[in-house]
């Protein structure tokens, strides 16, 4: 097994069984194994990530060129979504992509990929919201209510965690299926009853006037934002590769250091407003990271999802998670 742990400060998450499926359908188109090249020069580095708090160490070192100051071309691909981002990288498009933990296990076992480290996380960034003046007050009140949830996201995995954890039976609840950026409207005009979406939604729709019914947290599972990478680009460009995730680390110092700024950064990328911005990063943390808790937590999910028979067989993790880059970006 894999051990390593380089952060910008010290996070205890329990190690408890992790439980989740996730139905994601990622459209494949696999590019021809080219061979690898001799690394010469500035290296051109197309990087799929989110424009969401959970990848605000991604937003911080793009907007203060980071990647840049260590030698690199990063072409920034901004997406809404995980899945976005793994279509974009499994399709050939991106060099690199942020995705959740689900997607993650997904991608390295349908394409020639690799996860080379976890980039924020946070086992409270998944949230239940319902309307303030709403009469559902406990989990069992979501019987017969209409839930809406983006399925093939690692919030639904985690919904369907939280349900068994809570013996809430969901085929009694009405889930939805529809998209976080429409969960506000529809859970404010009582289009639908409750909401379950990551960080920045619920602190959105707190704002406008919803409140918490309960976090998908407290289950082992610190649902990590991780990076993962073309095998192609890994062999042809293993020192850009590490230089890539030095900028991140950099950024995750950044956060650490000088959190107001960081949250004005963010809050002005995502269009979000400070207080929300402000919220929803304090239901994260920002760790450039390969370490126990986020290798367990994989392994776990790879497991349900070959039981479920989501993916054929469980990948050893020696063979799909890579942490010789972070092992030289630390070092340097």
């Amino acid at each position: 097994m894999l051990r390593l742990r380089t952060s910008t400060q010290t996070c205890f998450l329990q190690r408890l069984p992790l439980r989740i499926i996730a139905w994601a359908a990622v459209p494949l188109l696999l590019v021809g194994c080219a061979r690898p090249q001799p690394e010469a020069g500035k290296v051109d580095v197309r990087f799929a990530y989110q424009d969401r708090v959970a990848d605000a160490a991604s937003i911080i070192a793009v907007e203060r060129a980071f990647f840049a100051e260590e030698g690199l071309n990063v072409k920034p691909l901004v997406f809404s979504s995980g899945p976005a981002c793994s279509e974009t990288l499994l399709s050939g498009s991106a060099d690199i992509g942020t995705m959740g933990d689900t997607t993650s296990i997904i991608a390295v076992t349908r394409a020639p990929t690799k996860i080379i480290a976890s980039h924020g996380g946070g086992e409270h960034r998944h949230r239940i919201i319902v309307a303030a003046d709403s009469p559902i007050r406990t989990h069992s009140d979501l019987v017969g209510r209409r839930l809406a949830v983006k399925k093939g996201t690692s919030t639904y995995g985690g919904l369907l965690a939280w349900a068994e954890s809570v013996d809430l039976d969901l085929s009694e609840v009405k889930v939805t299926e529809m998209r976080p950026t429409d969960m506000a409207d529809a859970l404010l005009s009582g289009a639908v009853d409750a909401i379950v979406a990551s960080e920045p939604t619920p602190s959105v729709v707190e704002e406008r006037g919803g409140r918490e019914l309960a976090t998908l947290g407290g289950l082992g599972n610190s649902y990590p934002i991780l990076l993962v990478a073309r095998d192609e680009f890994l062999e042809s460009h293993p020192k850009a590769a590490a230089s890539f995730l030095r900028a991140l680390l950099r950024a995750a110092s950044f956060i650490e250091e000088h959190p107001e700024e960081a949250c004005q950064i963010v809050a002005a990328k995502t269009g979000l407003s400070p207080s929300a911005a402000q919220r929803a990063m304090g239901h994260h943390y920002y760790h450039v990271q390969v370490d126990q808790t986020t290798l367990s937590s994989l392994e776990q999910t790879a497991r349900f999802l070959a039981d479920q028979g989501i993916i054929t067989s469980v990948p050893a993790l020696s063979g799909v998670v890579a942490d010789t880059f972070l092992r030289q970006a630390s070092q340097q």
